[in-house]
Parts: structure tokens; C-alpha cells; sequence
């Protein structure tokens, strides 16, 4: 069972309450009672010590003396008292009767200038604050204040403004202890709270991204049945030109097998990436094939439909254009109009740049926004998976993907796929004779 009073909040009262709970838990003591024993014992220890010191040495030097008798009837009533701490949180209501119950012949044995108070009635006020509802706690503590009071004022204290001070004494001593003990049990209970909040809301959150990656996931799959389908048609139509010029023109039939053995090997590429982001998914039916399979070559559409939409989008091309993997062409326009899109949103008015570089050895497309326009009203937050679905493409088309925030106080978004030099240009088909 876990010891309530060994944690806190502060980090370095964390750490000091783990170790703490790592020897006690070494020692044997795994328990709230064997913990409060230990407690106990070590209160009493130094109560003996700490009264011992004062009635020989401390009170003398200030003018009050105690008979021995009588000292040593007080040390042993506070010992008392404190080994009683042991039953303080297996039993609270009990262990502060008892407590109430050894102060009453305390303050009877101490003489009326010097009434003595042990710290065991301190810290069963706080235990019974920090473990019990408020109400329960608050009635607990009056009526020991109350018993406590009554009998110091009836039997001992001789007149009434040493009577009132007494009262007072005890019940700012009681009360305080108990609203410190309610103020740790409430702040636990928060700060325990806000952990399990937050452990939801980091549930939630991965398990939206992981349905929004299922989601992109059933996308690319889709598109890539429309890319597969647009391929193979292609390569039907080039054998059935194959097919026809067998016989009258070998030279032209030999370069359109080439072109469909190259066509075909780029196909089952493709579809070896699909199938190694998307295995152990079932398989996804395309939709309507009608709809135009998008691509780079579609950039300067979607370039000028985001500038009538938003703000001034300008659009760079660098280096020699050439074409790209299906899969990848697809990919790259989804990501440029997923960053243009996120601009929109986040960064309304805002001027963006779609820069696409062809080098020698990689295409890299790169979508910068600048920074967002001061606004009364601030915009909706989202669900924060755009940037998740466009690295989820990046991956699967095997390129590099770059996100973060501009100097100029804006948003940039880069993918760089990395290729082998120009495509296999596809050979014309002969009409047939």
C-alpha cells in the first residue's frame, strides 16, 4: 500500500519521497501501519530527548522548575502521545481521541504558566485533514478543541483570560494543521487528476493520428489502384500494337515489348512500396476512376486556384523538367496541396512560394508561407494530422520530408525524392497499317 504523505508535487520533493520509499520498501516496511510505526518510534525517541533537554537544562536557565515527579509524568504522557501516531491512518478518528484524551492529564500535571503541547496533536490534526472530507474532518477537530478546551478551563486554568488565550492556543493549533492537511489531500487530488487527463488526452491524440494514418493510408491505396489501372491499360493497348507489328515491322514490335517490360517492372515497384506501408490492411476497392489522377503536372492549377482562394501563391520551376514515378507524382502534388491548404488555414493573407527543383539526381519540392496577419479572432485549432499524412507520403514514396517554422516567422514544408536521371521515355506506337 502506498504511503499518502510521501508524495508531493515538487519535483525535488518527488525524488526525495521515491528514495525515501525505495529504503523503507527495502527495510520491509511496505505498509501504511509498519511506516507509521516507524514514525511513531522516532517521534518518541525524540520527544524524550527534546523534554528532557528542557525541563534539565532549559527551563531552569528561564526561571520555571519542575519537580522530578512531575517531569517525568509530562515526558511520559508526550511520549505517549506520539507512539499513539502509529494508529494516526489506520484509525484517525481513534488515534485523535486518544491523543485529546492523554492532553487533558498533561495540562493537568504542567503548572498554568507553562502548559506543555507534544507535536503528536499537531500532526493527528493533519492526518485527519489531509485523509477525512472536510465536513467530517472540520466536525472532528471541533469537538476535540471543544473537549480539550472545556477541560483545561474547568479543572486547571484558574482564571479566564488565561482560560480564553488556552482556548485560542488550541484551536488555531488544531485548525491550521487541518486546513494545511485538506490543502495537500485537495492539491494530490489535482495534480493526480491532471496526470490522468493528460494521459487520455496523449491516448486520444495517437489514437487520431493513428486513424488519420489509416485514413491516408486508404487514400494512397485508392490512387494507387487509379495509377496501376491507367499503367495496364497502357501497356494492354501497346501489346495489342506489339501484336499487329509482329510480322510487318520486327524493330518496331522489339522496342514496344522494351517499353512495356519497362513499364511493367515500374508498376510492380510501386506496388512493392504500397504494399510494404500498407501490409496487413485489407485491400481497398478504387473509387470512381473517372476523376483525372492529379500529379506535378497539375501545379500550375492548383497554384493558381490557392492564389484566388488565399493569398499571392507564386510558382518557381528550377532545373530541366522530367517526369517522375506515378506513385510519387501523386504523392508530391498531395503534399504541395496539403502545405498550401495548411497556409490557408493557419496563415490567411499570407504570401507563399511553391518552388519545384529538378536536379540532377533528386526533385525536391519546397512550400513556404509567410507569416500569419494579426487577427481579433483567433483561428480554430485542428487536430494537428496534416503534417502526419504528408510525412506518411513522403515515406512511402521513399523521400525525405522537412517541416518547421520559417526566421521570418512563417511555415515551410520540403520533400526531396531522390532518382536515377530521366525516365524511360515511353516509344511511339505505330498505327497499323
Amino acid at each position: 500500500m502506498r504511503d499518502h504523505t510521501d508524495t508531493d508535487t515538487e519535483p525535488g520533493t518527488r525524488r526525495l519521497a521515491k528514495w525515501l520509499d525505495g529504503r523503507l520498501s527495502r527495510l520491509g516496511l511496505t505498509g501504511v501501519f509498519p511506516r507509521d510505526c516507524l514514525l511513531a518510534a522516532t517521534l518518541t525517541v525524540s520527544t524524550f530527548v527534546l523534554l528532557t533537554v528542557l525541563f534539565r537544562f532549559v527551563a531552569p536557565a528561564e526561571g520555571v522548575s519542575f519537580d522530578p515527579a512531575r517531569a517525568w509524568l509530562l515526558i511520559a504522557g508526550c511520549c505517549a502521545q506520539a507512539m499513539l501516531l502509529c494508529l494516526r491512518r489506520v484509525q484517525p478518528l481513534l488515534c485523535l481521541a486518544l491523543i485529546v484524551g492523554l492532553q487533558l492529564p498533561i495540562i493537568g500535571v504542567s503548572l498554568p504558566e507553562a502548559t506543555l503541547r507534544g507535536i503528536a496533536p499537531v500532526i493527528v490534526a493533519y492526518t485527519v485533514g489531509s485523509l477525512l472530507p472536510v465536513r467530517r474532518a472540520l466536525l472532528a477537530v471541533g469537538v476535540a478543541v471543544a473537549v480539550e478546551s472545556i477541560g483545561a478551563a474547568v479543572v486547571v486554568i484558574p482564571d479566564v483570560l488565561t482560560a480564553l488565550a488556552y482556548v485560542s492556543a488550541s484551536a488555531l493549533t488544531y485548525a491550521s494543521a487541518t486546513f494545511v492537511g485538506g490543502y495537500v489531500a485537495t492539491h494530490r487530488r489535482y495534480v493526480e487528476l491532471v496526470r490522468v487527463r493528460a494521459d487520455e488526452a496523449i491516448r486520444e491524440q495517437h489514437t487520431k493520428v493513428q486513424a488519420a494514418i489509416g485514413a491516408e493510408r486508404s487514400r494512397m491505396a485508392r490512387e494507387l489502384h487509379d495509377v496501376a489501372a491507367h499503367h495496364l491499360s497502357g501497356m494492354v493497348v501497346q501489346a495489342a500494337a506489339v501484336e499487329r507489328l509482329i510480322d510487318r515491322d520486327p524493330a518496331a514490335a522489339k522496342a514496344g515489348v522494351a517499353w512495356i517490360r519497362s513499364q511493367g517492372k515500374e508498376t510492380l515497384d510501386n506496388l512493392r512500396l504500397v504494399v510494404g506501408v500498407l501490409r496487413g490492411r485489407p485491400g481497398h476497392e478504387g473509387g470512381d476512376g473517372a476523376a483525372p489522377v492529379p500529379g506535378l503536372g497539375m501545379l500550375d492549377d492548383l497554384v493558381r486556384t490557392a492564389g484566388n482562394l488565399a493569398g499571392p501563391v507564386e510558382f518557381i520551376r528550377e532545373g530541366e523538367h522530367r517526369e517522375v514515378p506515378p506513385i510519387a507524382d501523386v504523392a508530391l502534388y498531395r503534399i504541395a496541396q496539403e502545405s498550401l491548404s495548411n497556409a490557408r488555414q493557419h496563415a490567411p493573407g499570407a504570401a507563399a512560394r511553391v518552388v519545384l527543383r529538378f536536379a540532377p539526381r533528386s526533385v525536391s519540392l519546397e512550400v513556404v508561407n509567410g507569416p500569419a496577419a494579426p487577427r481579433r479572432v483567433p483561428a480554430a485549432r485542428t487536430g494537428g494530422v496534416g503534417l502526419v499524412g504528408m510525412r506518411e507520403r513522403a515515406q512511402l514514396i521513399g523521400a525525405t520530408f522537412t517541416a518547421g517554422p520559417t526566421a521570418a516567422g512563417g511555415w515551410s514544408v520540403t520533400a526531396t525524392l531522390p532518382t536515377n536521371g530521366p525516365a524511360t521515355s515511353r516509344p511511339k506506337e505505330e498505327a497499323p497499317a
